[in-house]
């Protein structure tokens, strides 16, 4: 029997999502999907061999992951993935709206405590 998880996220920004999902080198496809009210939402959808897909909702206000915990099949635990996804989508985040604003992308630093460091400069 299958029991389906609905975690929510704070991943507001299908992008950034697919980014963050590309740069982790996570493969999945998007589907357009349809309410009630006739408004088409793009969810994403992480194929898995066991056929227990893992998908990324939109739930209306944010993109909620979807997944039976009991068929987890991905390279990291669950709550390593949520946390990796969430850390790279923070920072597709910065780097894309800190370029609308003129600044540039110069470096990219991991520290000792899993954090990343980003170094934009701006010049006027």
């Amino acid at each position: 029997m299958s029991h389906f998880s609905y975690i929510k996220t704070r991943l507001l920004n299908l992008e950034y999502l697919r980014k963050a999902l590309d740069e982790l080198n996570v493969e999945y496809q998007v589907i357009e999907t349809k309410d009630l009210n006739e408004i088409s939402h793009s969810n994403l959808v992480i194929s898995q061999e066991n056929g227990y897909d893992v998908y990324f909702k939109w739930d209306g206000s944010e993109y909620e992951l979807v997944t039976d915990l009991s068929f987890w099949q991905q390279i990291w635990s669950i709550d390593t993935f949520i946390t990796k996804v969430s850390q790279t989508y923070a920072n597709q985040t910065i780097l894309i709206e800190s370029s609308k604003q003129g600044f540039e992308f110069i470096e990219k630093m991991k520290n000792i405590d899993g954090s990343t460091t980003l170094i934009l400069e701006r010049w006027k």
